[in-house]
Parts: C-alpha cells; structure tokens; sequence
C-alpha cells in the first residue's frame, strides 16, 4: 500500500469492554459504560434497563425470596409478607445482614446467620428438629444398638426398649438429663401417666411405681419408648450461625460460622430439621474460611480464603460406608488458588473469585483439576474495587452479574474465547443509580434490594448515560500519517447519540448530536495527519449502535 490509498475500518461486531489498557481489538472497547447486548431482540450493543422501584422499604433490603405465589422480604431486622398489594410483617427481630432462603418439600427455610426459620405460608418460627431414636433393642439395665444420632437442632431424644416383664428401673442411653422437661413413656403405644412413673435425672432413669411393663406381644419387638430432654445449647447455635447454604443429593449443607471458619455440616436425607452431630468436616488443617460451595460437576464444591498450607478448595462426593451410610468424604483437589469473593455454578462452570479475578475450575473430580482464568478483560477494574471480596452474584438473561457496590460487572456466557489454552467470558461494564445489598432472579426479572426497597431492572425507556469508545486505531499503519476521508463517519444505530473524537494523546473532541436516529447516520469526522485515532458514541437518554464505518487515506512516514 502506498500514499493516498484509502483504508476503510468496519467496526462491528462488538464483543465487550477491555480494560487492559494495552492495544485492543478492535470488536472491545477500552472504556465503555451502561451497555450490553440484549439477545432476545439484537445482536447490537444497547442501553442497559433502568431501575423500576418495585416496593419501597425504610430499611435496608438484604433478602427477596418468593413462596407460594407471593413475597417474602427481609428488610432491617424484620421479615415481610408482601402478597395482592398488602404487607405483613412475620417476624421479627432478624439479623440485618444478607440473608438465604430455599423451598424444600413445600416449606421455606430462612437462614441469617442468627436463625433457622421454617415457614409454612402460615405458621413461622424456629425449625422445630426432628426427634431422633438413639437406640432401639435396649434392655431396661442397658444395652441396645445404637439406632440415629443426636440432632443438633432439637433438644430431645427418644430410646426404644424391649421390656422383659419384670423390670421397674428403666435406664437411658445418656444420663443427667434435663430437669426442665418430664420425660414422655409410652407402652404398647399407649402415654403412660405421669403418676405412675418417676425420673432420677441425675441417673437417667425411669422408675415405674406400680407395674412394671409387660413384656411384648410380638417376641422380640420394642414396646417402651421413652422421650426424654438432653439438651446441648452450642448445637443449634451452631447451626444458627452459619450463612453459607447449599442443597446437594437431597441434603442442606451449611457453613460460614465465623466460629468454626472451616467447618459444615449437612442434613440427613431429605429432612432438613435433622443435622446430625456427626455429620461435619473440617476443610484442610488450619482454620482458613470457606468462602463459598457450589454443587456441580457431580460434586460439592467448597472453596476458602488463601491459605499457607495451599488446601483451599475441596470437593465432597456421595459414598457408602458399610456403619454410617452415605458420607461425603473431603477430598483436596488439585486447586490452590484461594477465594476471597464468593462462588457459583455459573451455567454448569464452577467459578470463584481470587484475589486476581473470576477463576474456573476445569476437570471434574475423576481427572485433574486445573483454573482457568476467566476475566482477564476486566481485572485491574474489576479487583481494584475497594469492596471486591463483599460481591453479590445473580446470574440473569445468560449473564453472570458481579454485583460491587453500585458497579455490575456482566460475563457473557454466549460470548467467550480461548486465552492461552483456556476459555474466558466477554464482559460489559454497568454503573447502576444506587448500591446492590442483594439480588435475585424470578421469572426472568431481576430484583435487587437496595438502602430504600426493591427495584427491577425492567425500565427500558429510562434516561440512562451510556458510551462506547473504540480502540486506539493505527488503521494498519502505524507508522505513517492519515487523514479521515471528508465524507465522513457512517453509524448505523439508533436513538439520541453524541459522537466525539481523540487523535493521540489529546482530549476527546465533540463531533456532532444526532436525534431520534432509527438507521443510519454521518458524522462528518474531519481530521488530518494523525497517528492514531478514537471514536465515541455517547447518550444520556438510550441508543443502540450495530456497525460504524470510518474511512483514511494513508499519508506520508511520521516524522521522529
């Protein structure tokens, strides 16, 4: 190519921001804002939605969840019924910080990390614990087999006897049982009246006063059963004080007490009222906090704060033991990358936040497991941000949302690429109207909480400022000198756009408005002997830009 040849650039295509700060593609931008691609109706990048105030709170919001056709919302230290345009409140009295839900066999379970709530749609209160056998086949002086284990969220207990006739003295598995609470005798399934029986709890023992339990009319088959109280406080505190959840093979996993940064423990089958005491596992040998789980990849993924041992992700996978049943055993992955963001099964990738970006986790758990990074486009914004490691995560329309502050980081599960032997997401860039406590997603809406209540992110009239810049362009030459050709700059887009311009290391340069564009239009860009130059679309009400066309001829070398 010689002097005076035209070069003609077609921007399109547009992928996403690039906040390297390097020379980019031309398809990226080094700095745009409040844009995105909508794929139910373009290909072209767009305005993002504004806010829509959905219901307004005096406190903060930091939970919605919905039940039964209505919803349910943790504002301050209350918890809400919002339900035909009427509110109620349910409960009070709850911890004023990010809280979870989930729905199991009918019922809503609540957790704040101070409670354990289940709520019916009428009746709400602590989870009332499953009340475990201890052991069955026991003889009045003793004995038996050792049936179900302790339940950390209930303070009572039940053993299961086989009389011998002649016994008065009946002693239970445990003793000094609590004072506060009568045990319950029941024989041949008929309640034994109090009169006719007395509790040494001290020994842990039931005396009968008159007659003494007949033996049973099925040889062999238990018929006392004795509920008595044992309560150990630390247990459903315990429980209490998680914050982390997560359901996997029918079971409710719990974590995040700051008291045992290291530790879950999970329900038994199907009941998430029954958490025995023997079902928890210490995460690695120093007390490093887990930071998040996540199911997939046909395990359960739990992930922790760096550590000097570098044991900081682990995975559990159902396996049968021949005196406990089904167990998750840890096991420590390959991985050594530490979380000190949140974690998520980002449309079937298994992804966390280092202190270097969104890691995922390649492998599953019969090969190796090896991280690939996954946002290198937007890292020194992304893990600059001065609460980076408090993020929320919602995964909305196809995108996963990182959530800081009033920031939104959007990775583009439709659009990735291949880095280095790994696969990374495109990502868009928002600046939202207020801060994001927390954020679900129903029916496709998605709804944050914020400081003064709910809103969602379905306006899609609303006046929001959004630009895209184009990359530094050398069109091909860097070397050499070019000059714009005079008819001009061809944006097909729509909407109210303002376009400006920036050749080297100046400031950018308003062009031209251009109002209630619905094609096309020309923004006559005149410019001569420059080594490089930039373009940005830019509105304060909404646009959409498809493709632009800017042409140069090439000029002579640049003078040094």
């Amino acid at each position: 190519m010689s002097t005076g040849d035209l070069v003609t650039r077609i921007y399109t295509g547009f992928r996403g921001a690039d906040f390297r700060g390097e020379e980019i593609n031309l398809i990226r931008s080094p700095d745009c804002l409040n844009v995105w691609k909508d794929y139910k109706h373009t290909e072209s990048i767009r305005t993002r939605p504004g806010l829509e105030l959905c219901e307004a709170f005096d406190e903060p919001v930091y939970g919605v969840y919905f039940y039964k056709g209505f919803t349910l919302v943790h504002s301050g230290a209350k918890l809400y019924k919002l339900s035909s345009g009427a509110r109620e409140e349910l409960y009070a009295g709850l911890n004023e910080k990010v809280s979870n839900g989930f729905i199991y066999d009918e019922d809503w379970y609540f957790k704040d990390g101070k409670h354990y709530l289940k709520y019916d749609g009428e009746t709400i209160g602590n989870v009332v614990g499953y009340i475990p056998t201890t052991t069955i086949a026991r003889k009045p002086m003793g004995g038996g087999t050792k049936y179900e284990d302790v339940n950390m969220l209930s303070d009572y207990r039940m053993n299961s006897f086989l009389s011998d006739g002649g016994s008065f003295d009946y002693y239970l598995d445990v003793m000094n049982i609590d004072e506060d609470f009568v045990p319950v005798v029941t024989v041949d399934d008929e309640v034994i009246a109090e009169d006719q029986y007395e509790v040494d709890y001290k020994e842990g023992k039931i005396v009968f006063l008159y007659n003494a339990p007949d033996a049973p009319l099925t040889d062999g088959q238990d018929n006392v059963v004795i509920k008595f109280k044992k309560a150990v406080p630390e247990y459903r505190e315990t429980i209490n004080k998680t914050t982390l959840l997560q359901v996997f093979d029918n079971r409710v996993f719990f974590s995040g007490n700051e008291d045992h940064p290291h530790m879950l423990w999970h329900s038994s089958l199907d009941d998430p009222s029954y958490v025995s005491d023997l079902d928890y596992y210490k995460e690695g040998m120093d007390t490093a906090k887990i930071k998040g789980m996540v199911a997939g990849n046909n395990a359960l993924w739990v992930f922790r704060e760096p550590s000097d041992a570098n044991t900081t992700v682990f995975y559990h996978t159902p396996a049968l033991d021949d005196d406990y049943g089904k167990i998750y055993p840890s096991t420590h992955s390959s991985v050594t990358t530490g979380c000190i963001g949140k974690a998520v099964n980002f449309n079937d990738d298994i992804v966390f936040f280092s202190e270097r970006g969104m890691e995922g986790i390649s492998g599953d758990i019969t090969t190796e497991q090896i991280v690939g990074h996954r946002s290198s486009m937007v890292d020194r914004k992304l893990t600059s941000e001065a609460d980076y490691k408090n993020m929320v995560l919602a995964e909305w329309e196809g995108y996963l949302l990182v959530c800081i502050g009033n920031k939104v980081y959007l990775a583009d599960s439709r659009a990735t690429f291949t880095n280095e032997n790994h696969m990374e997401y495109e990502w868009f860039y928002w600046e939202l109207e207020m801060d994001v406590i927390c954020a679900t997603v129903k029916d496709g809406i998605l709804y944050i909480g914020t400081e003064n209540g709910i809103y969602t992110l379905t306006d899609q009239t609303a006046n929001v400022e959004s630009y895209w810049t184009t990359p530094k362009d050398k069109f091909k030459h860097p070397h050499m000198l070019k000059t714009t050709n005079k008819r001009g700059c061809v944006a097909e887009a729509t909407g109210d756009i303002s376009v400006s311009v920036k050749l080297e290391d100046t400031e950018f340069e308003h062009i031209g408005t251009y109002e209630n564009v619905t094609d096309y239009f020309v923004s006559r860009i005149k410019r001569k002997k420059w080594k490089d130059i930039q373009l940005k679309f830019y509105t304060n009400t909404r646009f959409s830009l498809e493709t632009v066309t800017l042409e140069a001829f090439i000029g002579g070398y640049i003078k040094r």
